[in-house]
């Protein structure tokens, strides 16, 4: 489990994108993983701590069909 400080007023989401590249699915883990972290608002401070747990490499979506192909 890494542990990232957050930048001034940087959301949780923010974070995620930060340090995994999506957020789709890892924010409800790196808000489970910090218990008390939604109850901080929606912008963190600079400085705070925030654990990042593994997550599993998001598996490609076969099968996607758009209407515009």
């Amino acid at each position: 489990m890494d542990i990232v400080r957050a930048n001034k007023n940087e959301p949780v989401d923010a974070i995620c994108w930060r340090h995994y590249g999506r957020t789709a699915g890892v924010t409800e883990a790196v808000l489970e993983a910090n218990h008390g972290l939604a109850d901080m608002g929606t912008f963190l401070p600079a400085g705070y701590p925030v654990a990042l747990p593994e997550i599993e490499e998001q598996a490609e979506q076969a099968g996607t069909v758009n209407l515009w192909d």
